[in-house]
């Protein structure tokens, strides 16, 4: 072969492939027949010193001048599909399969559905997964860069060199692929794309199941077979079963809002987190001591920045390496099931942030979030909003949704920033937004992607929890997607948050004068299926502690956090509390530091944590507090009116007749040693409740805790009893043998 002649037949594709530029590297490397009998084979290994292929028989390939292209021309007799190379380098020499002789392994209908916005487990088709070809062991890459010149693997075991595994390109959907033989698990990789402008970028992999530790930012390829333990149809219809009956709208549903990185730190190890493994250990008992019947955690898809607390995430498929690995965070959703508890995680498809590694201009154009700024960047939180209009990213989100359920089993997702996605000019002012083709402010991409999700994933995983974090008066998000709802199982009702912390942040005095801040949220409170929520977002930022946020002395702070809490309790709806308020900490939330778990050793903070205890198991053990949740015969007031006194008086019931609890909260710090209430029936009440007993740090006033009725007709009902109400405090009391 002449060398020189060589040269300069392929000077144009050498000088591609150096740079790391080459469109369609399958139509040039590898074997190719060029006639009848003859195989021709090009190699382009940077570093290399000279190349055989070992067959039936070893020969050397040519070098091309003194480039990394190296060329070996075959007879039919000599070639064979399943060869090998045999590599010298400097300091030393490898055998190694050939990436450019394997066939693409693509699902073609997969893509097809990819590119229609239906794909629901997109994650098992992109990403990084374990195959065998040929009866070789390896792993496939496939990523979506329609608009790329050129991608490749880069990674630990090709140096990363952005010129060493160039992928091939499927022009109808997008994606890039190509199999690399005989990887290991644990590799770091990323790829390497070279933008329609020329500009070259390294991107971590949207559909990685594992990435590194922060400030790192490579992807990591996933241990084999981590998703293929199997389990028994019965096992399956069992775990089921229970799911249906843990996440029911007529079911008791207390959740605990956690942050992994502070709930606990352990200080003698440079104050690291916990692990999952550690947070199995002691998160999950410690949830199922107090009652709590549901854990919720903060983000943990990965996350470059500690102080987003997880919510500009850039890795949707990877559990965060912060705590361990992606079988550690299964080992926590099991240890939660073990113990009955439902596991709901935050899933945040409202927006992204711009790091460089991330999905912000994947491959150089705009591709997952949109290119006009009125649409495509947020400027509350300077990040990106996707594309809800575009098929691909719609199966990107829906086939995240999906993962959580599919892979994990867990109970539900909390969808955060709801409203943020809905509305075209949320935090926009005019001439900063763009209308929708109607003319309108919704965002229509957005509510088709969340109906879609909402009705994919109730559809395939029954008993499951969606739950929308929606701040505004959107009607139907808890309506079914066929009535025109938003198709969530339930909402916060963020409403009756800001209502009642104004109440109760105001001094006793003053309450009379805004009453209905506790009474209005009865107006609406079965236009959805209500979640309560005292989540995180209002104990940061300046806005103070539970315990703090309460005014008057030390004494009167924790009577009225308790009163509060037996208010909540009692109202209708599913309960959250985030960590920390279950023992009134003092301190603001940290998202740096461990809750102050020291104050647990005085009195009043113990009591705080006895009454949140004996309040979920209250709950869960009586109907009337949950079964009616939604509908407004499970609610009546007895006395809504009373500003003057700020006593609250009402009734909760069950689906039967018998069950019905009756519920006082003085918010003054009057006491009272008779006070009539209206009761519905004849009989003796007994107390199940009282925030102020002493075993909570109150003062005890009341001492007893039965009460006859009388027959004289009050507030409405039949029949009265005349209690002793203790000062800022709320009771329960059920007729006896009910």
């Amino acid at each position: 072969m002449d060398q020189v002649v060589e040269k300069l037949k392929y000077t144009q594709e050498i000088n591609a492939l150096e740079q790391g530029i080459f469109q369609d590297p399958f139509a040039f490397l590898g074997p190719h027949q060029v006639t009848k009998n003859t195989y021709q084979l090009k190699v382009f290994l940077p570093g290399a010193t000279a190349v055989s292929y070992v067959g039936k028989q070893s020969i050397l390939f040519e070098q091309v001048e003194k480039s990394a292209l190296f060329i070996l021309t075959l007879s039919a007799k000599q070639f064979q599909t399943d060869y090998k190379l045999h590599i010298d380098y400097p300091l030393q020499s490898v055998i190694e399969e050939d990436v450019y002789r394997f066939g693409s392994t693509i699902d073609a209908q997969a893509m097809y559905l990819f590119n229609e916005g239906s794909l629901e487990q997109a994650y098992r088709h992109l990403g990084a997964h374990w195959r065998s070809v040929e009866g070789i062991d390896g792993v496939r890459f496939t990523v979506w860069a329609p608009n790329a010149q050129s991608v490749s693997v880069i990674g630990d075991f090709n140096h990363w060199q952005n010129n060493r595994h160039f992928m091939r390109k499927h022009p109808a959907s997008g994606v890039w692929e190509i199999f690399i033989p005989h990887l290991t698990e644990g590799t770091h990789y990323k790829f390497s794309l070279l933008t329609a402008q020329g500009e070259r970028l390294e991107k971590a992999d949207p559909f990685a199941f594992a990435m590194q530790h922060p400030p790192a930012t490579a992807s990591i390829i996933a241990a084999k077979n981590i998703f293929d333990t199997q389990k028994t149809n019965e096992a399956l219809k069992r775990e089921t079963a229970k799911k249906i009956q843990r996440n029911a709208i007529d079911a008791p549903i207390s959740i605990y809002e956690v942050h992994a990185g502070s709930w606990k730190r352990v200080p003698d190890e440079q104050n690291r987190y916990l692990s999952y493994q550690e947070l199995a250990d002691q998160l999950v008992p410690y949830v199922k001591g107090l009652g709590f019947t549901h854990i919720q955690l903060m983000p943990i898809s990965e996350f470059p920045f500690d102080g987003s607390w997880g919510y500009q995430p850039v890795g949707l498929f990877a559990p965060s390496s912060r705590f361990g690995t992606l079988a550690d965070f299964q080992h926590l959703v099991d240890a939660c099931h073990a113990a009955n508890i439902g596991l709901l995680i935050d899933w945040v498809p409202g927006h992204f942030p711009s790091d460089a590694h991330g999905l912000a201009k994947f491959d150089g154009s705009h591709l997952f979030e949109h290119a006009d700024k009125r649409q495509g960047y947020h400027p509350d939180w300077h990040t990106h909003i996707y594309n809800y209009d575009r098929a691909e990213v719609q199966t990107f989100l829906l086939a995240n949704a999906m993962y959580w359920f599919d892979q994990f089993a867990i109970d539900g997702l909390r969808v955060d920033a709801v409203a943020s996605m809905l509305y075209l000019d949320y935090s926009r002012k005019e001439g900063e937004w763009v209308a929708n083709q109607h003319g309108g402010r919704e965002n229509l991409g957005a509510i088709e992607l969340l109906r879609q999700v909402n009705q994919r994933c109730y559809q395939r995983h029954p008993g499951i929890m969606m739950v929308a974090e929606e701040s505004t008066a959107w009607p139907g998000v808890t309506q079914f997607t066929e009535h025109g709802g938003l198709g969530f199982g339930y909402k916060w009702n963020m409403g009756w948050m800001n209502d009642s912390l104004h109440y109760m942040q105001r001094d006793p005095l003053y309450r009379q004068h805004h009453h209905n801040e506790m009474t209005f949220s009865l107006v609406y409170a079965f236009s959805e299926n209500y979640i309560l929520p005292l989540s995180h977002d209002e104990v940061v930022h300046g806005k103070g502690s539970l315990i703090n946020k309460m005014p008057g002395d030390d004494w009167q702070k924790f009577a009225n956090l308790r009163a509060f809490f037996g208010f909540m309790w009692a109202h209708p709806g599913k309960k959250l509390l985030f960590m920390g308020g279950e023992f009134a900490q003092y301190r603001e939330w940290d998202h740096n530091h461990s809750l102050d778990w020291h104050l647990l050793e005085h009195a009043p903070h113990q009591g705080m944590q006895a009454l949140i205890t004996k309040l979920n198991n209250v709950y869960c053990s009586t109907p009337a507090l949950y079964e009616k949740d939604n509908h407004p015969s499970g609610f009546t007031w007895i006395d809504g009116h009373n500003s003057e006194q700020s006593i609250f008086s009402f009734m909760r019931f069950g689906k039967l007749a018998t069950d019905v609890v009756l519920i006082l909260s003085n918010m003054t710090p009057n006491s009272y040693q008779t006070f009539r209430v209206g009761v519905p029936h004849q009989g003796l009440y007994r107390v199940i409740l009282d925030t102020d007993a002493t075993e909570f740090g109150g003062s005890g006033f009341a001492k007893t805790t039965r009460y006859k009725s009388e027959d004289e007709p009050w507030q409405g009902q039949a029949f009265s009893i005349e209690i002793a109400l203790p000062p800022l405090a709320s009771i329960y009391l059920v007729k006896d043998g009910a």
